[in-house]
C-alpha cells in the first residue's frame, strides 16, 4: 500500500489530485527505483502516460518490474547504484495493479475494493440470501489478496470471519479451510458482537457532541476559470469577488482586504483598492513595505477579513453553513495557509471558526 502522499497536476486550469508510490522500472538491463504517479482522472505515469489497462501491459512486459533478476544492475539515478544479490519483491503485478486501482478510487472519494467488500458484507448480514453471499464472495475476491486480512481492521481475527461467510458450508475458503456450520455460526456471532460494540460506542459518545465530523470534508482545490452566477462552494475562496468594507475602506475581495491590512503604505493601499481582480493584488502591492510584525498579526487579520466577508454577505454565509461540521481543506501555494498533507491549513481552520461563529450568532448565542 502507498503511504498517504499527495501531489497534483494542472489540466486545462483544473487541479487533478494525485499520489505516488515507489516502483522499479526496467529500462534495458538496469532497474531504476523511481515514482509511479497516480491521478484521480485515471492517468498513470511510469515514464510513459498510461491508464490502468496500459499499466497492466507495462507490468506484463516487465517495464514496471515486480520480479528482480539476481545480479542485475539497479539505480536510484544520481543517488546510488547497486546490484541485486537475493532480491525479494512483496507484490505481484496483479496486487500492484489492484492497489493502484484502489488509489484512484480513494482520490475520487469513492469506496475502494475493501470499501465495496464491506458494503457487500453489510447487505449480506442484513438479508442473508444466497445472491448476497455470492456478491460478497465476488467483492472479497476483488480485494487484492495481500490486503484482504486488513479488511476488517482486526489484526487478531484478520479476515477469518469474512472469508468464512463468503464460503458455503462444506466448501473450502481461500485458505483451504473446510467450512462447517459451527464456523458460520462463529462468524455471524463475530459480526453481531461487532455491531453491539458499535452501538455501545455511539451510546457512550461525549456529552458535548460527537468526536468526529458528521459531514464530508470540503476541498477548496482551485480557482475556477469563471465564477458561477449563483454562489457555490467556490465562494468560500478568498479570491471570490465579494466586496468587503474594513476600517471605512471597501475592497473587491478578501485577498484585497488582507493585503491592504499587511501594509501601512497608503499609496499601496490605494493601488490595492483600484485593482479589480484578486490576481492583480500582488502586483499592486509591489515593493510596498510589509509590517514587520505581520507574521504575528496575519492570523488575526485573516480572521477579521473572513468575519467581515461572511457577515456582510449573508448569502455567502449560507453556503459556508451548508458545509455542516465538515473539515475544510483550502489549497493554496503556502504551507501556512494550505490544507495539503504538509500544510497547517489555517485558512480552512479559520473558515471553520467563522462558520461556528455564524451558527452561534444566528442561534442568539453570540451578539
Amino acid at each position: 500500500m502507498a503511504l498517504i502522499r499527495r501531489t497534483y497536476r494542472i489540466v486545462d486550469g483544473e487541479q487533478i489530485e494525485g499520489t505516488w508510490r515507489p516502483v522499479f522500472i526496467r529500462n534495458g538491463p538496469t532497474y531504476f527505483l523511481t515514482d509511479l504517479l497516480v491521478f484521480a482522472d485515471g492517468a498513470i505515469n511510469c515514464w510513459d502516460w498510461v491508464d490502468l489497462d496500459g499499466l497492466r501491459e507495462k507490468l506484463k512486459i516487465g517495464w514496471v518490474a515486480t520480479h528482480l533478476k539476481p545480479g542485475a544492475q539497479a539505480s536510484a539515478h544520481h543517488l546510488a547504484s547497486w546490484r541485486f544479490d537475493e532480491p525479494q519483491m512483496w507484490l505481484t503485478g496483479e496486487e500492484l495493479l489492484g492497489e493502484v486501482a484502489d488509489e484512484i478510487d480513494q482520490l475520487n472519494g469513492r469506496p475502494d475494493s475493501t470499501g465495496r467488500c464491506l458494503e457487500a458484507l453489510d447487505r449480506y448480514l442484513e438479508n442473508r440470501t444466497e445472491a448476497d453471499r455470492r456478491a460478497l464472495l465476488a467483492a472479497y475476491m476483488a480485494v487484492p489478496a495481500h490486503l484482504r486480512h486488513y479488511a476488517l481492521g482486526d489484526m487478531d481475527a484478520k479476515d477469518w470471519p469474512l472469508r468464512v461467510l463468503c464460503t458455503p458450508i462444506g466448501e473450502r475458503t481461500t485458505y483451504d479451510e473446510l467450512v462447517t456450520e459451527s464456523m458460520h455460526a462463529q462468524a455471524h456471532e463475530y459480526f453481531a458482537e461487532r455491531d453491539r460494540s458499535v452501538r455501545d460506542w455511539h451510546e457512550n459518545h461525549p456529552v458535548d457532541g460527537p468526536d468526529q465530523a458528521q459531514n464530508s470534508t470540503v476541498k477548496l482545490a482551485s480557482i475556477p476559470g469563471n465564477w458561477p452566477t449563483e454562489p457555490g462552494i467556490e465562494c468560500l475562496r478568498n479570491e471570490y469577488p465579494a466586496t468587503i468594507e474594513i476600517g471605512g475602506d471597501t475592497y473587491a475581495s478578501a485577498v484585497h482586504a488582507y493585503w491592504a491590512l499587511a501594509t501601512t503604505d497608503e499609496t499601496a493601499r490605494a493601488a490595492i483598492r483600484r485593482t479589480t481582480t484578486a490576481l492583480s493584488v500582488e502586483r499592486a502591492v509591489g515593493h510596498a513595505p510589509i509590517r514587520q510584525d505581520w507574521p504575528h498579526l496575519r492570523l488575526t487579520a485573516m480572521h477579521t477579513v473572513l468575519r467581515a466577508k461572511f457577515n456582510q454577505h449573508p448569502e455567502l454565509a449560507d453556503v459556508l453553513l451548508g458545509t455542516g461540521d465538515g473539515r475544510i481543506d483550502y489549497n493554496i501555494s503556502s504551507a501556512y495557509w494550505s490544507g495539503d498533507t504538509k500544510g497547517r491549513n489555517w485558512l480552512g481552520r479559520l473558515l471553520e471558526l467563522v462558520r461556528s461563529e455564524i451558527v452561534a450568532q444566528r442561534a442568539g448565542f453570540l451578539r
